[in-house]
């Protein structure tokens, strides 16, 4: 617009129209970062090379039972740094704007779920899902392990084991496996089966065949 128009006006417009710019994009920035995607990117997801290469090395077993399980064997979530615990510590990684109390719960954020595309604001609508459950490790394993390694799994910060997800969709999961469930993200399924495959391998766990057959499948879709 040229100066001469713009000087036509009252000043008082001018500040009027002034503000409202600035409110405007105030109001734009705040939505950008307020809808920028939470991660939900556990450490350490291999490559399919280097997941297929895993798989390949698993020792296929017939499952084992649930009997003696308890998860009280599995003692979780614990401290990991001052106050916080392993719950509070992934909700934090896993989510944006997250906001903690004195003493270290989320009391605002923003969390992505991967396994059905879903957002949540409220932490309690969010469960921290062990990637291959405890159960599941019991059957693969994990009964024969000290209540000291137990911990170390339950609580596995450094490899894809944790992640913040639905709370309804983490209870409907249970303590199934890939040949029985699967994300409903069908997206989601090829990154689901290289934390699984690098889970169990990591941790020196087992599968059973229609397991593998599952995360072969699930491979597949993967495109690197």
């Amino acid at each position: 617009m040229p100066v001469t128009r713009q000087s036509t006006r009252p000043v008082l417009w001018r500040r009027v129209v002034t503000a409202a710019a600035a409110v405007a994009l105030t109001g734009a920035y705040l939505l950008a970062v307020d809808t920028a995607p939470a991660l939900a990117t556990p450490p350490g997801i291999p490559s399919k090379s280097t997941a297929q290469s895993q798989l390949n090395t698993l020792t296929v077993r017939a499952e084992g039972s649930l009997t003696g399980y308890s998860r009280d064997l599995f003692p979780h979530w614990i401290t990991i740094s001052g106050i916080c615990n392993t719950r509070e510590t992934v909700l934090k990684r896993d989510g944006a704007s997250v906001v903690t109390d004195s003493s270290s719960a989320a009391v605002s954020g923003r969390w992505y779920s991967p396994y059905d595309g879903a957002t949540w604001t409220a932490a309690s609508d969010v469960d921290i899902d062990h990637v291959v459950p405890l159960a599941e490790s019991w059957r693969s394993g994990a009964n024969g392990w000290t209540t000291s390694r137990r911990q170390s799994f339950a609580n596995d910060l450094t490899h894809p084991q944790l992640i913040a997800v639905t709370d309804n969709v983490n209870q409907a999961k249970g303590d199934q496996d890939p040949s029985t469930w699967q994300p409903p993200l069908s997206s989601y399924r090829c990154t689901y089966s290289k934390m699984w495959i690098t889970v169990k391998y990591t941790w020196g766990l087992t599968l059973q065949s229609s397991e593998k057959s599952a995360l072969q499948s699930m491979l597949n879709s993967c495109s690197s």
